[in-house]
């Protein structure tokens, strides 16, 4: 039902809005009807040309790893030969206003001015829009079983709506609230907004800017086999949208590295120099991009607002892997006398493999957590371990620690401690290696001394890792122990 000019349609939580305003009704129909239409405001000689995401050719989203992203749209646009209003609708509200450039890709064109209109229409900014203005409250009467209507005036909503009615003051007021119309600085969605000169009626132009709240990470999934010797790798992407815009059929590429956010004129420069790869596959492709690394997905993908894409990274089967156990000590226990220093001290579990061709990988893994699998006797697939890894170029080696062993321990025992001066000492080690498993093992005995020292004696060669590191290399029999002793002088000041 219609009064004068008063809608009875509601809007929101208890709020009537008319039949779209002027303003608004122009951005809504583009959208709508996917048309560009060039409109003449009433008392203005101005031209308006409406764009939305209908008008795109196509649409290129660049997403980095650190919550933002680059938005490159082409739209081909009926804008018109000279001055003219372009409202450039669906863009993100989480565009970052400064990076925003717009080029044409054929004709003469020219940017005067720049706008972005942002306070989007809302039950909340409608009664803002209203303070010291007119509207009129629908409210049922029960008795008569029919609507009534009556005339306010808007005197404050900071905490709750506080109205003038005839010679009252009130608020609470119970009814659905009508408006005129929407005032024209309220846009239904975020808008930029160019005074453009244009030097010919058909305009195909290239739009970029960043955005937040683009953000994308990397998981990876292993299974191991029977043997703990070879295992299979699948890489996801997992892309998160809240932009406040959505893509259809994009092109979609991840960036992989730390990249530094105060140059933001040379991140606007790859904008505009950024072209699509041609890729053969159905997932990614990778190319090295200044210091970082660019991955392309090989075919078009719709990235819709609020919501979150999986898509494979890579995959790889049967490649080698080492288990390794590692038994850790500490620089500090060098440095002062103890007895027994650690007892059933568990032993680290960690599987290493090469990111190389040889192991089909060989592609610069972005960061992310690598999830571990491996099937029980009844061929049911068991976690057993996760790792978060860096960004790990090709060629490179991974070490993705497991948690720690059940069946293997160790003690620790300081068996003789001598100061030979103020910051210097001599003393005698002995570790103890205990294996329950029914088959042997090799485990890593890594003792970071610190300062600089000198292996006086040990019943195991000591290998120099660096510095400040030595190891051992133990093998334990099924079942067994072996104890490594050593004496050994430090000085660490």
């Amino acid at each position: 039902m219609q009064i004068g000019k008063w809608s009875s349609a509601v809007f929101a939580a208890g709020l009537i809005l008319p039949p779209v305003a002027a303003h608004t009704a122009r951005t809504t129909a583009s959208t709508a009807e996917g048309t560009n239409r060039a409109v003449l405001a009433e008392g203005d000689s101005t031209r308006r040309v409406l764009s939305s995401a209908a008008d795109r050719d196509r649409v290129t989203i660049t997403v980095y790893n650190q919550n933002f992203g680059l938005v490159r749209e082409v739209r081909t646009i009926p804008v018109g030969s000279g001055i003219a209003e372009l409202e450039f609708a669906d863009v993100a509200s989480a565009i970052q206003t400064e990076t925003v450039h717009i080029r044409s890709l054929d004709e003469p064109f020219r940017v005067l001015e720049q706008n972005y209109h942002y306070d989007l229409l809302s039950p909340q900014k409608l009664l803002e829009k209203y303070v010291g203005r007119t509207v009129r409250i629908h409210r049922y009467n029960q008795e008569t079983e029919r609507e009534e209507v009556v005339e306010a005036e808007v005197l404050a909503v900071n905490d709750g709506t506080i109205l003038r009615i005839g010679d009252e003051i009130t608020f609470n007021y119970p009814g659905r609230i009508a408006f005129p119309e929407v005032p024209d600085n309220l846009i239904s969605k975020p808008t930029l907004l160019w005074l453009v000169d244009s030097g010919a009626g058909r305009q195909q132009l290239e739009v970029t800017y960043l955005t937040g709240a683009l953000n994308w990470k990397a998981d990876y999934v292993m299974v191991l086999n029977h043997d703990d010797d070879e295992a299979s790798l699948t890489g996801w992407v997992t892309l998160a949208n809240n932009s406040g815009a959505s893509y259809e059929n994009a092109e979609l590429k991840l960036v992989a590295g730390d990249v530094q956010r105060v140059g933001r004129d040379e991140m606007m420069d790859y904008a505009a120099r950024v072209t699509a790869a041609e890729a053969g596959k159905q997932n990614f492709t990778e190319q090295s991009f200044f210091e970082y690394h660019l991955y392309t997905l090989g075919r078009p993908a719709t990235v819709r607002n609020n919501e979150q894409k999986q898509v494979t990274l890579l995959e790889a089967q049967a490649f080698g892997v080492q288990k390794r156990l590692t038994f850790y000590g500490a620089e500090h226990y060098y440095r002062s006398q103890y007895g027994l220093v650690v007892s059933n001290q568990k032993v680290g579990v960690y599987l290493e493999f090469d990111n190389s061709e040889q192991n089909q990988l060989g592609m610069p893994l972005p960061a992310g957590v690598v999830r571990v699998y491996k099937a029980d006797a009844s061929g049911a697939q068991q976690f057993i371990g996760e790792d978060r890894i860096d960004h790990t170029p090709r060629d490179e080696r991974l070490r993705i620690r497991m948690g720690d062993a059940f069946d293997v321990v160790g003690d620790r025992r300081q068996m003789r401690w001598t100061p030979l001066g103020g910051c210097t000492s001599e003393s005698e080690w002995e570790i103890q290696l205990r294996n329950h498993k029914d088959e042997a093992v090799r485990i890593d005995v890594l003792e970071p001394i610190g300062g600089d020292w000198q292996m006086l004696r040990s019943t195991h060669p000591a290998r120099r890792l660096d510095a400040h590191t030595f190891k051992f290399d133990v093998p334990v029999a099924a079942r067994g122990s072996t104890t490594v002793s050593y004496t050994v002088r430090v000085r660490w000041c």
